[in-house]
């Protein structure tokens, strides 16, 4: 059982970053915050090294792509408090021309490999990161697969022409 609960932790967050931090939402049990790009690093920061917090295992690092908002990607840190059987989601928004964002790998070393996932399906570059570098995709890939910058079929398709089906 935690020894604190999502309210707890969010109370604190906002008492120590202000208007950095703001809620997002809370569903599932797991505590969602927006955090702008300036403080991202302080706030990980603080989540790890805190005595009572204690964030010390990194889950997951991805990314989402809303094409039509000018801050078109939203970085998604998971971040675990094995002591206090606690979690929370930290997002962060970037701008979609040249998304870039400080890297997570000066907080914990297990950041890198995530990084370069993110960075090779979403293009994000993380600042700072050792070697950051496609890890899935070709070397030689100039695109990002997972951003949605072409249409969801093939408008030369034709086994979905109507015709086919009647109408």
């Amino acid at each position: 059982m935690s020894k604190f609960d999502n309210a707890y932790l969010l109370d604190k967050l906002i008492s120590q970053f202000g208007t950095d931090v703001s809620p997002l939402r809370d569903e599932y049990d797991l505590l969602t915050v927006h955090v702008n790009v300036d403080a991202i690093i302080d706030v990980l920061t603080f989540l790890k090294y805190d005595e009572e917090l204690q964030f010390i295992h990194l889950t997951d690092i991805t990314a989402v792509h809303y094409p039509l908002q000018k801050k078109a990607f939203e970085i998604v840190y998971h971040v675990n408090s094995l002591i206090n059987n606690i979690r929370i989601r930290v997002k962060v928004e970037v701008d979609g021309i040249d998304p870039a964002i400080p890297t997570a790998t000066t907080i914990w070393k297990g950041a890198n490999w995530m990084e370069r996932e993110t960075y090779d399906f979403y293009g994000i570059q993380f600042l700072g990161h050792p070697d950051l570098r496609r890890i899935l995709n070709v070397d030689d890939m100039e695109v990002f697969p997972m951003r949605k910058e072409y249409p969801l079929e093939d408008p030369n398709r034709v086994d979905k022409k109507d015709l086919y089906f009647g109408r």
